[in-house]
C-alpha cells in the first residue's frame, strides 16, 4: 500500500511529464519542436482530380520539406552567431523595403506612364543618340531561294529572282511554297549567324567571298541550288541602321519616361512629407 507521500510523488511525476510534453493542437498534422503544421496549411495543396495514391505522396513530401526546413532553421539559430543573425535580419528587412517599394512604384508607373511613342519621337531619339548604337557584328539585307535543280520552272524562277519586280508578287505567292527555303524580304536587316544557318555554304572563313553589297550568288550542291542576292551590308562597329534598332529605341524611350516619372514621384512624396511635417531632419 502506497503511503500518501508516495501517491503525491507519483502524481507529481505524471503531471510533470504531461506538462513538459507539448500538447497536440487541434487539426495539427505534424510538429517540430513548438511549431505545428495544420490541415489548413495544406488545404489548397492538392490539384483537383488528384488520385488518392498521388495525394498521399504529395502531402508526405510537403510535410517532410516543412519539417526539414523547421529543423534546419532551428539548428541555424543555435549555431549562427548573434552578429550574423543581426546582419541577416537587416538584409531581410531591406529586402522587404525593396520589395514593397518596387511593387508600389511599378503600380504607379503602370497607371501613369505614357507608352505611346510616335515615329517622330523615335527618329529624334535615334538622331541624338545613334553613336551609342553601334553593331556588335555585321548586318546583312538579302533575299534567297533554296530549290531543287530539277524544278520544272527553274529558269523562270531564276530570271525573276535576280530581276524582281513588284508586279511579280502573285508569281512568288504561287511558287514560294514549292521551295525548300526562302526569304524574299530584303528590307530586313539580319545578323550573320542567321545567314550561316540559312545558307550553310557561307561560313565565317569564306564570308568575304559572298557577303558584299549588290552580290548575286548561284550556288549548287548535290541536288539543290541556292539563289542569293545581297542588297546591303553593314560591318561590325558601324552605326546600326534605324530600322534595325527601332523597337529597341521605343523601349528605351518608355523606360526613360518611367525613370523620370519615378524621380518626379519620389520628389513629390518627399516634398509633401516636409510640407506636412511628416519628415524632418534634426541638426
Amino acid at each position: 500500500m502506497l503511503k500518501p507521500f508516495g501517491i503525491v510523488l507519483v502524481f507529481f511525476v505524471f503531471v510533470s511529464c504531461s506538462y513538459f510534453k507539448p500538447e497536440a493542437k487541434p487539426e495539427a498534422i505534424s510538429r517540430v519542436g513548438e511549431s505545428y503544421l495544420y490541415k489548413s496549411d495544406i488545404a489548397d495543396l492538392l490539384p483537383e482530380g488528384t488520385t488518392k495514391e498521388d495525394s498521399l505522396v504529395i502531402v508526405q513530401n510537403f510535410i517532410n520539406r516543412w519539417a526539414t526546413q523547421k529543423l534546419l532553421i532551428n539548428a541555424a539559430e543555435l549555431n549562427i552567431t548573434k552578429e550574423e543573425q543581426i546582419a541577416f535580419d537587416e538584409l531581410i528587412q531591406q529586402y522587404k523595403v525593396d520589395l514593397y517599394t518596387k511593387a508600389y512604384l511599378e503600380a504607379i508607373v503602370k497607371r501613369e506612364v505614357d507608352t505611346s511613342v510616335s515615329n517622330a519621337d523615335i527618329k529624334a531619339y535615334y538622331q541624338e543618340n545613334k553613336e551609342n548604337f553601334r553593331t556588335n557584328g555585321a548586318l546583312v539585307r538579302l533575299r534567297y531561294i533554296h530549290l531543287s535543280k530539277e524544278h520544272p520552272k527553274f529558269d523562270l524562277i531564276k530570271s525573276k529572282f535576280f530581276d524582281t519586280k513588284k508586279s511579280d508578287a502573285k508569281f512568288w505567292e504561287t511558287y514560294q511554297l514549292q521551295f525548300k527555303g526562302s526569304a524574299m524580304n530584303d528590307s530586313v536587316w539580319v545578323e550573320m549567324n542567321q545567314v550561316y544557318q540559312k545558307l550553310p555554304f557561307i561560313t565565317p572563313d569564306n564570308r568575304e567571298n559572298y557577303i558584299a553589297p549588290g552580290k548575286t550568288i548561284q550556288y549548287p550542291d548535290s541536288t539543290d541550288v541556292y539563289l542569293v542576292k545581297i542588297s546591303n551590308v553593314i560591318d561590325k562597329n558601324e552605326v546600326s541602321p534605324y530600322e534595325y534598332v527601332k523597337s529597341t529605341l521605343k523601349e528605351l524611350i518608355i523606360n526613360r519616361r518611367k525613370l523620370e516619372l519615378i524621380k518626379k514621384f519620389e520628389k513629390e512624396i518627399t516634398d509633401d512629407a516636409i510640407k506636412n511635417k511628416n519628415y524632418e531632419i534634426y541638426k
